[in-house]
């Protein structure tokens, strides 16, 4: 049994897009920062940091959106959300979604100018490519998707600005995996923390 804990909009909207994307079934605990329910104790037993994600797999806690990606990816390799039988191209997916996560990530909180320079890095990075690894879709584009997804906004591209990204995010747009996450996650509602 898979239990997803996330916040909507967080980074935990990354491993909730893959679930809808394997489709397989899970239980979905939508925990809200405003009313502090990731600092309870129930959940800090789960994850003692207090953040989202957390995926329960038989009552073993997975935290970060990185490992759960990665289980589930492997986990369910069908869904084809991992290059298979390729090394090489598993390993630039890994290493895509480290670079997003220590690197992409944190801008949020560095200001516009670094922000706005760190993703004009990695439009170069991603070029004129369907998916950021070898053309294939995967975990790597879920954790892209997402924080583009949300910084976009603060961002304000102008037209021509980020075209790579741009094109990326309304390829993700169209995915009804995504879709439907947005849709759930927007029911709920969005309670970020600056």
């Amino acid at each position: 049994m898979l239990t997803l804990y996330f916040a909507p909009g967080s980074s935990s909207m990354a491993p909730h897009i893959a679930l809808h994307e394997i489709g397989c079934p899970f239980e979905p605990r939508p925990l809200s920062f405003h009313n502090h329910e990731t600092r309870t104790p129930e959940f800090r037993a789960l994850n003692p940091p207090g953040k989202v994600p957390v995926l329960v797999v038989d009552g073993r806690p997975i935290p970060e959106v990185l490992a759960i990606l990665t289980y589930l990816a492997r986990a369910y390799p069908d869904a084809g959300l991992l290059p298979r039988d390729d090394l090489v191209a598993e390993a630039q997916a890994l290493a895509w979604m480290s670079f997003i996560a220590s690197t992409v990530h944190p801008v949020r909180k560095q200001g516009l100018e670094v922000a706005r320079s760190t993703y004009q890095m990695v439009d170069d990075m991603l070029g004129e490519k369907d998916w950021v690894v070898d053309g294939r879709y995967s975990i790597a584009d879920i954790h892209l998707f997402r924080l583009f997804w949300r910084f976009r906004r603060s961002l304000d591209p102008g037209p021509g600005e980020f075209p790579n990204l741009v094109r990326h995010y309304d390829r993700m747009m169209a995915r009804p995996a995504v879709r439907k996450t947005i849709e759930i996650e927007s029911a709920i509602g969005y309670q970020l923390p600056a």
